[in-house]
This record gives C-alpha cells, sequence and structure tokens, in this order.
C-alpha cells in the first residue's frame, strides 16, 4: 500500500460531446417556427477551441444560445468552461458570438484552488499545480475526501474533475 494517496483535479471537455450537442441543437433549431427562415449557425473549431454562433439579431443569438446551452447540459458537458462574450456585428446585418471554451485549469483558478485548500487547513494535504491540472496528496485518504467535498462546494469559475484517485 503506498505511504500517500492522491487525486487529480482536471476541467476538460470532450469535443466529442460537443458536437453531438451541436447537432442535436441544429435539429431543433430547425424545427422551430421562430427560426423558419432565419438565419443560424453553429460551428466549433477543437483547434481554436472556440464555439461560433451567426444569428440575424440580438434576440435569434440568445434564443440559440439557450438551445445550444440546453443540449450541452443534457449531454453532460460543463457550461461553465464557455467563456460567453457580447454579440458583435458581423457582414449582412447579422450578429455573431464567439465563445471561448475554456480546456484544463487556468493558472489563475489552480491557484485558488491551492489556496483555498491550504487555508481550509486539513491535517497533511498538500496541493501541487501541474501544467493544466491539480495534484492533491495526503497520506490519509479520508483527509482527500474531506478535501474533495469542500472543493465541490466552492465556487472556482470552471467545472471541475476529480480522477486518478489512488
Amino acid at each position: 500500500m503506498p505511504s500517500t494517496a492522491s487525486f487529480d483535479i482536471t476541467s476538460t471537455i470532450d469535443f466529442a460531446e460537443v458536437e453531438n450537442a451541436l447537432n442535436q441543437a441544429r435539429k431543433e433549431v430547425g424545427q422551430r417556427y421562430d427560426f423558419k427562415g432565419a438565419t443560424a449557425e453553429m460551428t466549433l473549431s477543437e483547434k481554436d477551441k472556440t464555439l461560433t454562433l451567426l444569428a440575424d439579431d440580438e434576440f435569434k443569438m440568445n434564443a440559440l444560445w439557450e438551445i445550444v446551452q440546453t443540449r450541452l447540459v443534457r449531454r453532460g458537458v460543463a457550461v461553465k468552461n464557455f467563456k460567453v462574450p457580447d454579440s458583435e456585428a458581423a457582414a449582412g446585418g447579422n450578429v455573431r458570438r464567439v465563445i471561448e471554451i475554456q480546456q484544463g485549469i487556468p493558472i489563475e483558478a489552480a491557484r485558488e484552488i491551492v489556496k483555498y485548500i491550504k487555508d481550509k487547513k486539513l491535517k497533511k494535504v498538500q496541493a501541487a499545480i501541474q501544467a493544466d491540472q491539480v495534484r492533491v496528496t495526503s497520506p490519509s485518504k479520508d483527509e482527500l475526501q474531506d478535501a474533495i467535498r469542500a472543493l465541490r462546494d466552492h465556487d472556482f469559475g470552471v467545472a471541475l474533475q476529480f480522477g486518478n484517485y489512488r
């Protein structure tokens, strides 16, 4: 049995599930009466980690984003990792919204997680930032469970997944 137990905190987005959610959203938009004859495009760029929405006006843009959000939640994709800016004007009188998809834990959030764990004063629990994830170690598995419970109750601005528990 190892002398220390650990787990990793990550924040990942499954782009296959995002694509599936967008396909479902496209079907719904095609069937909705308020989108008949209207521009409503959704484009996912895995390379740039962006989702681009294009609609006729701000009202349709908000409705389109609401449909996409609903489908993402149903597919189990964390909407917290989508950074939604204001819409901008596009060609032909349309509006465009380029939504950035956060893959991995940003360094500011990782520092906040480490500080939060230290402030909780859990016995011998240590957190270390490793690239875009945080590794938490402790000799006691019970203390790690308490750390997971405390982290779930706090909002760090990104969706957290706990894995690699050993």
